[in-house]
């Protein structure tokens, strides 16, 4: 693991607020060899985010500094993370100017896909999921909740039973014809997603569980996994080999990363 705050290595002090008073904001990419695929939407969303959060504006050419700077050379696969903070707001005090500072870290990634996930449903929404903010306690716990009970991870509901977004993750289904489904609800514009919606036939519309048995297969998306087959939902059976599934994934493997 590599960190650096603002192109200089991290201090203890420095990370305290993160720590304890855990508010900002992050995005997260997946680079090989010094490319990383939808580069600037990921620059978009800190900008964006930062406005959000902060109230103030993001210079994305300094960030593409910073993390020019802390991965150096390296030519390898590696998840590496951008986390905007103020390190000067406390608990007390969160409306104060903010100046936020950046935060990278990098650290080796696994094979992409990883093997097929089986979830678990809860009736859950995210606070703000327009926004990639830190504040993971909810989604870790019901994470853990899952876990605990035999799945690997959790696929959440909106009040109406609609399908929203798992819990780092979006999810898609394919359609008995073979039709790509994003669903429709409040969840956070993936990057991985984005680019996929851009590359690939689909149609957004609400999904229950109810839905389910006519769907053919499931799959979860985001920058460290790419397309992940969804194996189980519930009791519910799902295919990890067929046809769209390789070539959702083929098709996000060949989207040109951007260069840093």
């Amino acid at each position: 693991m590599m960190a650096e705050i603002n192109g200089n290595p991290v201090t203890v002090s420095e990370l305290q607020t993160l720590a304890l008073v855990n508010f900002g904001h992050f995005t997260s990419m997946r680079m090989e060899n010094q490319a990383i695929r939808g580069l600037s939407l990921h620059l978009d969303r800190l900008q964006r985010d930062c406005r959000a959060v902060f109230d103030t504006d993001l210079d994305r050419d300094e960030v593409l500094d910073y993390v020019r700077h802390a991965v150096g050379d390296e030519q390898g696969v590696a998840t590496v993370r951008v986390t905007v903070f103020d390190p000067e707001l406390d608990m007390g005090h969160p409306g104060s100017d903010a100046t936020p500072h950046i935060l990278v870290t990098m650290r080796l990634a696994g094979a992409m896909p990883p093997p097929p996930l089986a979830v678990r449903t809860f009736e859950f929404s995210r606070d703000t999921p327009e926004v990639k903010h830190v504040g993971l306690f909810s989604q870790l716990r019901l994470r853990r909740l899952a876990q605990r009970g035999g799945s690997d991870d959790v696929l959440f509901l909106e009040t109406d039973g609609r399908i929203s977004e798992g819990g780092t993750w979006n999810t898609g289904f394919v359609a008995e014809d073979g039709t790509v489904i994003w669903p429709q609800a409040a969840v956070l514009p993936g990057v991985t997603m984005q680019l996929l919606q851009n590359a690939y036939p689909h149609k957004v519309a609400p999904v229950t569980l109810a839905d389910l048995p006519r769907m053919r297969a499931a799959f979860a998306t985001n920058a460290s996994i790419g397309v992940r087959a969804i194996s189980v939902v519930n009791d519910r059976l799902f295919a990890v080999d067929g046809p769209v599934l390789s070539e959702l994934q083929q098709c996000y493997v060949a989207i040109e990363g951007e260069h840093l």
